[in-house]
């Protein structure tokens, strides 16, 4: 009876609401709710100590941000080297590849609705190397599997290590927490042992993805972990010294939130990632160490910049800097291809030749 209760349910959602429908009241609940924590979070804020935390923060510190994004952002464009190769184009060169992962992703993150954003950036990108729009949506599946299998490794182990962490972000007491967290991490354990028993196939109809076997998996995984964990890392050496956290704790709740915020399709997160960032390390439940909110506050702002406006800005130069070049070497090709040819040259003129004039009739005969 359940079962057929649920059944009945689940129907209803999908052919009277739909899905998509329902999406978008969810993300617009989170973000409300964000948003009105992060109010509450921010309310009597001292924007003089915010400034001043913003400016004391060490010259190594914000070396050391900068380059685990480049990090973070350089093992993210081999998600798409791992999934082109996947769905079998690997004439596509990683040059083109890393292009692509860069922009699409660094311009997603911004902008939102990553799937749109980012699937547009690809194709027009991909479709110079011959990849149809079927291609680039199994890429971007095998790329999104990528990012939730490390996502579950890393938020698996680091919730079993420290349940605490995630409890600060999700109200859930820590022993539930561990609970979901082992669950998840037997169940990425029993997913590896089943795609490496034999080929997987993942679609129907023209649009299907043969799944990467146990050995490529497994890379997966680690291109997930060390691209998070690189992001992790910036966050953690832009946090303040003390109280120290430890870089397990900052790691799943900059996960969390980072989760929190892709759930809400906002651009960057904005509201989500940081409420969720605010809640966890200012507000001193489960144990978590309390941190300042002026200086997490910077911390987060300092962030911002580093992994969203520096990367958004080079990417949208670079893709200004690709589409005029194309089209200046288009235009000169298309110049060249079909220029008018030049008329032929008229043949100089014989030198003029000394004739003898014809004799008027009225002229005697010459003697």
């Amino acid at each position: 009876m359940a079962r057929g209760f649920l059944s009945r349910v689940g129907h209803f959602l999908r052919v009277r609401i739909g899905w998509h429908r329902i999406g978008i009241v969810l993300s617009i609940l989170i973000i409300g709710i964000a948003f009105y924590v992060l109010w509450k979070m921010l309310h009597g804020i001292d924007l003089s100590r915010v400034g001043a935390a913003f400016t004391e923060k060490s010259v190594s510190s914000l070396l050391l941000a900068g380059l685990f994004v480049a990090l973070g952002y350089f093992t993210l464009t081999f998600y798409d080297w791992f999934a082109l190769r996947t769905i079998g184009k690997g004439h596509v060169p990683y040059s083109t590849a890393a292009l692509a992962g860069f922009t699409s992703y660094s311009i997603g993150h911004n902008v939102g609705a990553t799937v749109f954003t980012g699937g547009t950036i690809r194709y027009r990108i991909y479709s110079a190397w011959g990849l149809t729009v079927l291609d680039v949506a199994r890429l971007a599946f095998v790329a999104g599997l990528t990012f939730w299998l490390g996502n579950i490794t890393v938020l698996g182990i680091g919730i079993a290590i420290h349940p605490e962490a995630a409890s600060a972000v999700d109200q859930l007491p820590p022993a539930a927490n561990r609970i979901i967290a082992i669950t998840a991490l037997c169940a990425l354990v029993t997913y590896v042992i089943w795609i490496g028993r034999k080929p997987r196939v993942y679609g129907r109809g023209d649009w299907y993805v043969t799944l990467p076997s146990r050995g490529p998996t497994l890379l997966q995984i680690v291109i997930g972990v060390v691209d998070l964990s690189c992001c992790a890392l910036a966050m953690y050496v832009l946090t303040p010294a003390t109280p120290d956290a430890g870089f397990i704790t900052i790691a799943v709740v900059f996960v969390a939130a980072t989760l929190l915020g892709f759930a809400s399709h906002a651009p960057g997160g904005i509201g989500v990632f940081d409420a969720a960032i605010l809640v966890a390390l200012t507000s001193g439940n489960w144990g978590v160490p309390v941190f300042d909110r002026e200086e997490m506050l910077a911390t987060l702002l300092l962030f911002r910049v580093f992994y969203y406006l520096i990367p958004f800005t080079l990417s949208v130069l670079l893709l200004a800097g690709r589409e005029l070049w194309l089209g200046g070497f288009a235009g000169l090709r298309d110049a060249v291809r079909f220029r008018p040819a030049a008329p032929a040259a008229k043949p100089a003129a014989p030198p003029l030749a000394c004739k003898a004039e014809p004799r008027p009739d009225h002229l005697p005969p010459a003697a």
